[in-house]
């Protein structure tokens, strides 16, 4: 669980600091901008500062908490073979026109000009580039497999940045990269990359979940994403409780139904048959069709309708979804199923206009654009939708036969918890909130075949390379373990990532003798091994301080005072269980170290699902 055993400190790591000359500014106010606890407690704890929006300085607690989960992560893919190298952060124009990303990829793309007038961007990921390395250094099947990362600062120009580190325009991220001979050779490392994540994940001890996901703006023909749960997840997720099926709600298989209404007498379209006047809640719609056989209706009973504009390449059209009232349409199902770059409402004015009505109205029968519908409407009939006349419905809708242009039946809903399994068909699926942290993508030759990316065989004939793509986003994970861990009083971290492992505080440093036990136990401490901020500030009371030791949050707090050391003792203090122990200053060692292996095992036995 743990690892490979440490190589020792990195040159970039002082093992121990005196808080008087550490750069760390505490705050006792939430800050009024902070839409997170993460944002909140790393700003209150003199970790990170804003610049602009989405942009944070990474100040020296945070910065050591961000290089030891680079180490993790380096020992772990290491282990596992991946070489690191380091690309550029600005990319030119043409490698991204020749993946034809450069005009899809949105806004969200921070494109600006050199003074040559040449167009270049600032990398928010780096598929093009490592395929023009590899393309450029690679030419046989001998040389293959390969898998490449890096660790690198990002950017995308969000439209919303918020929450933090959590969806800031500048993040750091790992991002790798394999390159196979074929298929088979590309799964196996796709695994290999999945279990080397959940080894990653797992020596934080947060509760995390891979689940089943959509590769987006990436392409590729599968992913999983990786998830640390906290209620503050921007990520629906849904997982069977009865087999290992866990997907992003976008992705999650709705489960097929049957048709409730099946034994009654299938009827002919009635065309505007209720009127409905200013009704347009599905709920009140179906309480308001009553006739001599239906004295209200069963949502179930009801459909509505969306009208999309669909958009790939140069070319735009519109579209429609129908769907049970009582459900959601998933728009990037539809979009995959269209293959289109982008999928959005059509404009209310320009739906209107096009139906000839008034929005809640408006309905599937007679409007000249393809139509889909969900799955979970096909065999019902006699349903109700919207009849293109203001204030009307029809009732009697049996798409199959009332639509001109009916595309069929495709799992184009969200589903919902509380949903039959598909998989196993016995569970049910539960909701949880993630924080995206990881993802792993098979590629495909998306960017091979656009790029030349190609390899001799054995015989001499050239085939493009198989892809497969692997991201971290280590300044999202730290974030992200600091929402699961944390208390009234401040961050509580796990040791791996922790800034500092042991916070030293002397309550009287104008005490000769306390000073020189401090500083004593402070190079002792370093000696073995152990990380130590030592509070040595002068003019602080001791409420202050454990003030800051609490909301600083490191697993280990060691006090000396000159009370304590009239009984011949310094207090231990367990952070996360606030268990506190009285102990000998010679024994301040062999404390720690046991405090150090109760914290790792419990870490072990959190980690993970």
């Amino acid at each position: 669980f743990l690892g490979p055993k440490s190589r020792g400190s990195c040159p970039w790591e002082r093992k121990r600091m005196k808080q008087s000359k550490a750069l760390i500014q505490t705050l006792r106010e939430v800050p009024r901008d902070a839409d997170v606890i993460s944002q909140q407690l790393m700003i209150r704890a003199g970790m990170i500062q804003k610049l602009a929006a989405g942009i944070y300085d990474y100040l020296p607690l945070a910065y050591r908490s961000i290089k030891k989960f680079e180490a993790i992560v380096r020992e772990e893919l290491e282990r596992d073979g991946c070489q690191e190298l380091l690309m550029p952060a600005v990319q030119p124009a043409e490698l991204w026109q020749e993946s034809t990303r450069w005009s899809f990829y949105g806004k969200e793309l921070l494109r600006f000009q050199d003074r040559k007038g040449a167009d270049f961007c600032l990398g928010p990921t780096h598929e093009e580039i490592i395929t023009d390395i590899v393309r450029r250094n690679i030419k046989s099947y001998k040389q293959l497999p390969i898998n490449l990362f890096q660790i690198q600062g990002k950017f995308r120009d969000e439209i919303r940045p918020r929450f933090g580190l959590m969806r800031g325009r500048e993040f750091i991220m790992k991002d790798g990269y394999s390159f196979h001979v074929d298929d088979a050779c590309a799964d196996r490392e796709y695994w290999k990359m999945f279990e080397a994540y959940k080894r990653i994940f797992g020596r934080l001890g947060v509760k995390f979940r891979p689940v089943e996901a959509d590769s987006g703006a990436i392409g590729g023909s599968f992913t999983h994403e990786f998830h640390v749960l906290a209620g503050s997840g921007e990520d629906a997720i849904l997982s069977c409780d009865s087999c290992e099926y866990t997907s992003n709600i976008e992705k999650t298989e709705a489960p097929k139904l049957p048709y409730p209404h099946g034994d009654e007498t299938e009827l002919p379209l009635r065309a505007a048959h209720f009127q409905t006047p200013g009704i347009i809640a599905m709920e009140e719609q179906a309480k308001a069709f009553k006739d001599e056989s239906h004295n209200g209706l069963p949502l179930t009973h009801a459909s509505k309708f969306y009208l999309y504009r669909a958009t790939k390449g140069g070319e735009t059209w519109d579209l429609g979804l129908i769907l049970r009232s009582d459900h959601e349409p998933n728009e990037v199902k539809l979009r995959n199923l269209l293959g289109a770059d982008a999928l959005e409402l059509v404009p209310l004015e320009e739906a209107e206009a096009l139906a000839g009505c008034k929005s809640g109205f408006i309905g599937p029968v007679e409007l000249k654009v393809p139509i889909y519908g969900d799955r979970s409407l096909e065999g019902a009939f006699n349903l109700t939708c919207g009849a293109n006349k203001t204030d009307f419905h029809h009732f009697g809708f049996l798409p199959s036969r009332d639509l001109s242009d009916f595309k069929g039946f495709f799992d184009l809903r969200k589903a919902a918890e509380g949903d039959l399994c598909p998989r196993c068909g016995k569970g049910h699926f539960q909701a949880f909130r993630g924080i995206e942290v990881g993802q792993v993508f098979k590629l495909g030759t998306k960017y091979s075949l656009s790029m030349g990316c190609n390899y001799l065989d054995q015989e001499g004939k050239e085939h493009p390379m198989i892809m497969g793509c692997y991201g971290i986003g280590i300044t999202r994970t730290v974030a992200a373990v600091i929402e699961q861990n944390y208390d009234d009083d401040g961050i509580v971290w796990p040791w791996p990532v922790a800034p500092y492992q042991v916070h030293l505080l002397n309550l009287d440093p104008g005490n000769v003798e306390v000073m020189e036990l401090s500083n004593r136990l402070e190079k002792e401490l370093e000696e073995a091994g152990f990380e130590v901020l030592h509070d040595d500030r002068e003019g602080m009371s001791p409420g202050v301080k454990f003030k800051d030791a609490d909301l600083l949050g490191f697993p280990l707090r060691l006090t000396v005072g000159a009370r304590g050391l009239k009984e011949g003792t310094v207090e231990l203090r367990d952070r996360r269980t606030k268990e506190t122990l009285k102990v000998a200053p010679a024994t301040v060692l062999e404390r720690v170290a046991a405090a150090k292996e109760r914290i790792m095992t419990a870490l072990c036995q959190a980690g993970g699902r």
